[in-house]
């Protein structure tokens, strides 16, 4: 009888985090930022039919880098949270907490207890009636689930781009003005241009009587750039 191979539990660990964040720093960057009108999600991705942000629920979205198949399985599995305690409760029991909490355990267990973690962080957004009233929750890989204060960066150069918009940060700065900032640090920090149609970008609108959730056209993001 051959002796199993012993690796200590926090080696192992270490090992599931450093592949996880190898593959999430690959992604492209998503930033999503608080401003007055709303919350602006924003990112570079070169597909027309594969995306990285999208509605939940009524005032609630979406929003993951990593591999696509993992995300996306989360993504829908949040939409499916969300109309089932929709349904059998009230539309106003559905909040970003309760899902992120629901990402945050998924996650832990996938990292706790699989053989390969998901390359996965994720951000779950809610807006409110007032920009206090925004709720940002991050999820990361190994289930850990912490919320941010005006702005939350995803994917390659996470840090740099958050430093580049902090410097310049204004909570009531209008829509084209934000949009033309996360642009500009998302290209600044990853050194290259990124052409009109490989932007996404979607605003929470917090105005709107139901569902908020709208994705930018082209010609809005041309405004912006121009």
């Amino acid at each position: 009888m051959t002796t199993p191979f012993y690796v200590p539990p926090e080696q192992l660990v270490k090992d599931r985090a450093d592949f996880a964040r190898k593959g999430i720093g690959r992604g492209r960057p998503i930033v999503v930022l608080q401003i007055g009108s709303g919350i602006l999600l924003v990112g570079e991705n070169g597909s027309s039919s594969l995306r990285k942000i999208g509605e939940i629920y009524d005032r609630i979205a979406f929003a993951g880098v990593g591999r696509f198949n993992e995300f996306e399985t989360l993504r829908v599995a949040g939409v499916r949270y969300a109309d089932l305690k929709g349904y059998s409760y009230a539309r106003g029991d559905v909040t970003g907490k309760g899902l992120a909490n629901a990402y945050s355990q998924t996650l832990g267990q996938i990292f706790s207890h699989e053989m390969k973690p998901f390359e996965v962080d994720i951000v779950v957004a809610e807006v409110g009636r007032t920009i206090d009233g925004d709720k940002l929750f991050r999820v990361q890989f190994d289930g850990t689930l912490r919320d941010a204060t005006h702005l939350a960066v995803l994917g390659a150069q996470e840090e740099e781009i958050t430093e580049r918009l902090e410097a310049q940060y204004d909570p009531e700065m209008g829509l084209q003005d934000a949009l033309r900032a996360a642009c500009d640090a998302i290209e600044a920090a990853t050194e290259h241009t990124v052409e009109v149609d490989a932007w996404e970008c979607a605003i929470l609108e917090r105005d709107a009587t139901r569902r908020s959730f709208r994705r930018l056209d082209e010609s809005e993001v041309a405004a912006a750039r121009s």
